[in-house]
């Protein structure tokens, strides 16, 4: 669509924080106010709406404004009843990518073992949840206690959290790193390397597939947005 705005600002709304254009408040689908927690949030959306569109033509997408869009979700699907979420969230638990370990070649092996299981090792300190490693794709059921700690971690997260949380746990196919992207335990960067590691060691073997490298830097512009949602949310 054409940019059909010139200023974007930010306004207080009782105890959270409104965009407007010029003097227009931003709502959601839905029709209400986009409400959001923090200043610091307010003025990262404000200054995505400033940005978009302003090259030649003024022409605009959605998909420049990716902290609007995940705030919209969070205050539309979250926010009313996160109880779902949770619940998905903690499924991944199940099947977290960091337990699933290569049997070859060597150096993948060895590349695992430093950077997978320490998080492994954050997350039985940290969130009292141990969790049990296996080679190869056959599955391995987890402990009910290592469950039922992760379960209980995810729903401490509030509402915009959670919905950082619906995007990064995905994308990594890991809840541990997700959970420790949430505590500013690890950047989403590092999280995403972390997740990536099996591709990029493919890749070095096999040389590059360019449908794989564009998958992974759309998965990586996801995973920036939602880390810099978090560290928004937290100022």
């Amino acid at each position: 669509m054409k940019r059909f705005w010139e200023q974007a600002s930010v306004i207080e709304d009782g105890d959270a924080w409104a965009v407007a254009l010029d003097g227009k408040p931003v709502r959601v689908p839905g029709g209400g106010l986009l409400s959001l927690p923090t200043r610091a949030l307010a003025q990262g959306v404000a200054a995505e709406w400033q940005a978009a569109g302003s090259g030649v033509g003024g022409e605009m997408s959605y998909e420049d404004l990716p902290l609007t869009r995940l705030a919209g979700t969070v205050q539309e699907r979250i926010a009313p009843n996160p109880g779902p979420i949770v619940l998905e969230l903690a499924r991944y638990g199940q099947s977290d990518l960091l337990c699933y370990r290569a049997d070859q070649p060597r150096t993948l092996v060895v590349r695992q073992a430093e950077q997978w299981q320490p998080w492994l090792d954050w997350a039985r300190n940290t969130l009292g949840a141990e969790l049990l490693v296996t080679s190869g794709i056959i599955h391995v059921a987890q402990p009910e206690s290592a469950l039922s700690a992760l379960a209980v971690a995810v729903a401490r997260h509030d509402p915009h959290r959670l919905g950082a949380l619906s995007i990064l746990v995905p994308s990594f196919g890991s809840l541990v790193l997700g959970l420790a992207v949430a505590a500013g335990a690890l950047s989403a960067a590092e999280a995403h390397e972390i997740a990536t590691l099996d591709e990029r060691h493919q890749a070095e073997f096999w040389g590059a597939d360019d449908e794989a490298e564009a998958r992974m830097a759309r998965i990586a512009e996801d995973v920036a947005a939602c880390g810099r949602f978090l560290d928004l949310c937290a100022l």
